[in-house]
């Protein structure tokens, strides 16, 4: 079996961790203001704090580590960290494609977060589960 699935997937975890990043240190790409990006990605008038920019760029690093199977885990472990993984993925991206990404995300109910929600955001979350669980095989 192939591979690619994995690392693309851990890949594309590690550029959204990036991005957390960037936002955390104040950046506002790939919008032009605060308030859009707000709006866009939290779907609320307040952008996050740094730290909660820094602690999902964390969270979002050690998924990409787990699944691209990183051996600083037991096996056991590894294998529990991919399967949270996934599941966290594909519980957003549902609740996403349901419009009640606001249930795991209290505020995120903004006219045009839920349009991207439904649009971009729950299909990737979908997408980044099914690529996180051919790290479980």
């Amino acid at each position: 079996m192939t591979r690619a699935p994995r690392y693309t997937t851990a890949a594309a975890l590690a550029a959204i961790a990036g991005v957390h990043i960037a936002w955390g240190r104040g950046s506002t790409f790939p919008f032009a203001t605060g308030d859009a990006l707000a709006d866009a990605v939290v779907g609320s008038s307040a952008v996050p704090s740094s730290a909660a920019c820094f602690g999902v760029a964390a969270a979002l690093a050690l998924a990409s580590g787990l699944v691209a199977g990183a051996p600083v885990v037991p096996r056991r472990l590894h294998r529990l960290g991919v399967a949270t993984v996934t599941g966290v993925l594909a519980v957003r991206g549902l609740a996403g494609l349901a419009g009640r990404t606001d249930l795991m995300s209290p505020g995120s109910a903004s006219d045009r977060f839920r349009e991207l929600d439904r649009r971009f955001y729950a299909p990737l979350c979908l997408a980044l589960a099914a690529g996180a669980g051919t790290a479980l095989r």
